[in-house]
């Protein structure tokens, strides 16, 4: 039996093709691709989630360990 050769994958292309059509095939490629480009962005979505929602809560003055430090109030710029 062995491997296949070019042409066997020659023949499964055109029967594939004479059975679905061309444009069947690349409603299917585009579809595909959407899917993956969708699969992309929620993965994307998901690590800034995970990122956002692992950060440490503010450490009150008293509890810090170090007294030589300096606590400064931080305020972030709202540009309108």
């Amino acid at each position: 039996m062995g491997s296949m050769s070019i042409w066997h994958w020659v023949i499964v292309l055109v029967v594939v093709v004479l059975l679905f059509g061309t444009k069947k095939l690349g409603n299917v490629g585009s579809d595909i691709g959407k899917a993956v480009k969708g699969f992309k962005d929620g993965v994307k979505g998901e690590e800034e989630k995970t990122t956002t929602t692992t950060t440490t809560p503010p450490v009150h003055p008293s509890q810090v360990a170090d007294k030589s430090t300096i606590d400064v109030e931080t305020r972030e710029k709202h540009r309108s």
